[in-house]
């Protein structure tokens, strides 16, 4: 049976296990620590929240996300990551979180739900299809990192 429950600072080692386990899957570096997340999400501030998807009380899966404002549309949800694990794929949890997800962004009448996919990753590009979502292949995006965001610091 499925539950979906907001995270809290006991899980801090299940969701790290859990984004380790889509970064394996995305192929992408992953350096979060259990220190960053319990900091980051279960401190004073919580930059972020999760729901975590439970199957017969096994962790199933994950939802990340934050606010993010928009200047032409105003308040929205970011949805950084949606992950299920392999043995639990074709039991609806992914709908059941985005759903989950979605029902926040209503109650807390924000405009939508923010999200990038991975061009390669075809399994979310059509799961975010089935679900109606719009994308928006005009834009692009970008992210200033690294050596870029040193380089911009020391330029005044």
């Amino acid at each position: 049976m499925l539950s979906i429950r907001p995270a809290n600072l006991n899980d801090v080692g299940v969701l790290k296990a859990l984004i380790h386990e889509m970064g394996e899957y995305e192929r992408l570096p992953v350096v979060i620590t259990e220190e960053t997340l319990a900091r980051d999400g279960f401190g004073l501030r919580p930059e972020f929240r999760v729901l975590i998807a439970e199957w017969d009380g096994q962790p199933a899966g994950y939802a990340f996300f934050f606010d993010c404002y928009s200047t032409f549309r105003g308040r929205g949800l970011f949805l950084e990551d949606v992950f299920v694990r392999a043995q639990f794929r074709g039991k609806k949890v992914g709908d059941a979180l985005l759903s989950r997800v979605a029902a926040v962004a209503r109650v807390e009448n924000r405009f939508g739900i923010m999200l990038n996919v991975l061009g390669w990753n075809r399994p979310a590009i059509e799961f975010f299809r089935k679900h109606n979502a719009t994308f928006l292949d005009d834009w692009k995006t970008a992210c200033l990192d690294g050596e870029a965001l040193q380089a911009l610091t020391e330029t005044n």
